[in-house]
């Protein structure tokens, strides 16, 4: 799935020409992203974004095949994993309905090898009938219903060009997550904001041995712990602002 990712399209693209259909669902990109996929398959489709699970189920609609390789427009499937994924189904898939396999990220000129990047483990190949789509935004995940196997080799991640896109990103998904979980049910406690952005820098950089990647380790955790910290801010900001609203005092500005 795709917008406005020209700069990385090609990339993702040229790295599944192997496939025996390439299908892209886009939502009315502004750039050239249509144009560039459409030098690689017919199958492009535009649909109006409606969060990131039901774009995912869109895709899984859209393959006509029985196996379905899920992968981002920052990503590419590795060399060493095309032959893996290869090896696997010309000797027969078994009695597996799907594989995942690690993500690596490369951040800031170097391949992130500790911290809660790596491994990033992804579900990512599947049985188009024993699968489907869950998770809560903005994260969607592939549920397989039968035996799961785990490849070695990797997919790469060109998560963000640099900071100032790391922090947009984490602003963006800390909103809709707040969101999401508003809508179901969950409210703002002050052990969210004391605690949870303290244990996740001290998870990533300690527990997961982020500090074994230096600056750029500093970096991801100081990062992923103001994002959860922003994430319980505005699941805050959202409970006054309705708790206002309610009483017909708000000075919030209410979204559609």
């Amino acid at each position: 799935m795709a917008y406005n990712e020209e700069d990385n399209i090609r990339r993702s693209l040229e790295s599944v020409t192997w496939c025996d259909e390439i299908v892209v669902v886009d939502s009315y990109s502004g750039d050239r992203t249509v144009e560039i996929c459409r030098e690689y398959t017919e199958c492009v489709f535009q649909v109006k974004w409606k969060g990131y699970i039901a774009q995912r189920e869109t895709l899984l609609r859209k393959a006509s095949n029985d196996w379905v390789l899920f992968l981002d427009a920052d990503e590419e499937i590795s060399p060493a994993l095309q032959d893996e994924i290869l090896r696997w189904f010309n000797t027969g898939t078994g009695k597996y309905m799907g594989f995942e396999f690690p993500r690596q990220v490369f951040y800031l000129g170097r391949w992130i090898k500790y911290g809660e990047w790596n491994p990033d483990v992804k579900l990512r190949l599947c049985k188009k009938e024993s699968s489907r789509i869950a998770g809560s935004e903005p994260h969607d995940m592939v549920i397989v219903e039968g035996p799961v196997r785990r490849l070695r080799e990797k997919i790469w991640h060109y998560t963000y060009t640099g900071i100032q896109e790391h922090l947009q990103t984490m602003n963006r998904f800390s909103g809709i997550s707040a969101e999401a979980m508003y809508k179901a049910g969950r409210r703002f406690r002050w052990s969210d904001i004391l605690f949870r952005p303290g244990f996740r820098f001290f998870k990533a950089f300690v527990i997961k041995l982020g500090i074994f990647d230096g600056r750029r380790g500093f970096i991801i955790a100081t990062i992923s712990a103001a994002g959860v910290a922003m994430k319980y801010a505005k699941l805050w900001e959202m409970q006054r602002c309705h708790a206002e609203a309610s009483l017909g005092d708000s000075g919030c500005i209410e979204e559609d």
